[in-house]
């Protein structure tokens, strides 16, 4: 990973995080960074279980990506355990230099050593880059996705 640090994100770094999550059109719409007050209190709720891996990508000192990590025990498929991607976002200075497959790399290679038999995610319906760019690393569109509001 060259200079690239990934490491677990520190309640520092959640600034940061939110400014990437709110940086495209979607998120603009959803995320809020002049109130962090609820992102520290995810953060710290993240921080204490051990199945939650909300991680930052530093490089010279500054958060360039970020992704949360999820490890799901589970009944179904014999028993096997899966992971979930969520929230990867790379800082609009970096896309385009591989940073995303790193941290996606990352993803896949924690979820073996969390002893995951699956790793799966979801993509809003409208990133169609961003599924080119999961279906180049690997992942197959086997699925479609429901959610409900609350």
């Amino acid at each position: 990973m060259g200079d690239l640090e990934i490491r677990p994100a520190a309640a520092e770094d959640v600034p940061a995080i939110v400014a990437m999550l709110a940086d495209d059109p979607l998120g603009a719409r959803r995320e809020s960074p002049d109130d962090l007050a609820p992102y520290l209190a995810a953060h710290a709720r993240l921080a204490a279980d051990p199945n939650q891996h909300l991680v930052v990508a530093v490089r010279e000192g500054r958060v360039v990506g970020t992704l949360q990590l999820t490890v799901i025990p589970g009944l179904s498929r014999m028993g096997s355990t899966r992971s979930v991607i969520e929230g990867v976002r790379v800082h609009a200075d970096e896309r385009g230099t591989g940073l995303g497959t790193q941290l996606i790399e990352w993803a896949v290679e924690e979820s073996r050593r969390q002893d995951c038999q699956l790793v799966q995610l979801t993509s809003d319906a409208t990133r169609t880059d961003a599924h080119r760019f999961y279906e180049r690393l690997g992942f197959v569109a086997s699925h479609v996705g429901f959610k409900l509001p609350l």
